[in-house]
């Protein structure tokens, strides 16, 4: 699929998504800098679709660049345990100060989020049987270790609600002043780019890394910066989407290869396109209530991730 043709499917979900919504606005209707329609267009329409177009090519270059780094397809924030380390930082950050400011919440979370997928690629390290369905399971396993912790102690403590909060990925309540945390994934998206030959050769393995003279443990720590950063904006922003890593990276794979060089690009539009594309799906099928956009990625992301593994189990077979 050529470039240009995802950006444009993206540019053409982007207008339908900015005239989508309880209150209908028209085109017309924003000839009136001073209307109230033209004032909603511009408090909540256009930050959301700001906010759905970060977090899409956000979370997509996260998982490529986790599945890069692990060598294995089914790698992604949602499988390394690192959306659930980021919520439980948050659910510290809550424990532990009961005051604590935006801030502190976003530097817990980025911490945990970090040390949670480190811990998951020690895990790896020590694995010897590394089959590639094998590894997300025991991410997942993970995972739901992180978020049970995260669920005792938030029961324990009375606030199992404000957590709760965190599992719903959606962008109901993005407005301007509530979505600009997720610019922080722009400069994080250039390094990767900047770093994208590097990552494919780390990704092939250490010792033919460091045979090349590449710094391993260097562009190892900062991948899982980068994904730990992106994971930390788009949670706190907007909360938990899940699979969106994991399909996104998987489906570029299939037509473009595995050097990061020329897939980010792609996956970055793709990502935009797949996140839009439910966003709007939630947003009409129960006009003018919307659904949140975790749970139609969930529905059509596990149908492609149980494709993706019958298809993987098959390549194995063979």
């Amino acid at each position: 699929m050529r470039l240009w043709i995802l950006i444009l499917t993206a540019i053409v979900l982007s207008i339908i998504s900015l005239f989508i919504g309880a209150i209908d606005i028209k085109p017309s209707d924003l000839l009136d800098l001073n209307s109230d329609k033209t004032q909603v267009f511009l408090i909540s329409r256009v930050p959301r679709l700001m906010a759905i177009i970060l977090a899409g090519a956000g979370l997509s270059i996260a998982g490529l660049i986790m599945q890069s780094l692990s060598r294995n397809k089914f790698v992604s924030p949602t499988t390394a345990g690192t959306l659930d380390a980021a919520r439980l930082g948050i659910m510290i950050s809550m424990l532990c100060f009961t005051n604590a400011t935006f801030i502190q919440q976003v530097i817990f979370s980025f911490a945990f989020a970090l040390l949670g997928t480190i811990v998951f690629m020690q895990i790896l390290d020590r694995i010897k049987f590394k089959d590639a369905i094998f590894v997300p399971l025991i991410g997942i396993m993970y995972g739901n270790i992180l978020s049970s912790i995260t669920v005792f102690f938030g029961y324990e403590a009375d606030i199992l609600q404000n957590i709760t909060s965190w599992l719903m990925g959606s962008f109901t309540l993005i407005i301007a002043g509530r979505y600009e945390l997720l610019y922080v994934a722009i400069p994080a998206i250039i390094i990767a780019y900047l770093y994208a030959n590097k990552f494919t050769v780390a990704g092939m393995g250490e010792d033919f890394a460091k045979n090349l003279g590449l710094s391993y443990r260097f562009v190892l720590n900062l991948g899982l910066i980068i994904v730990a950063v992106i994971t930390t904006t788009v949670v706190l922003t907007v909360g938990v989407i899940p699979f969106l890593g994991l399909i996104v990276p998987n489906i570029v794979s299939l037509y473009m290869g595995d050097n990061l060089r020329k897939t980010i690009p792609h996956t970055m539009a793709l990502g935009v396109v797949f996140l839009l594309t439910c966003d709007i799906i939630g947003r009409v099928v129960v006009h003018p209530y919307e659904i949140p956009v975790n749970v139609t990625v969930a529905v059509i992301g596990s149908v492609i991730f149980l494709i993706l593994l019958f298809r993987g189990r098959a390549y194995a077979k063979k």
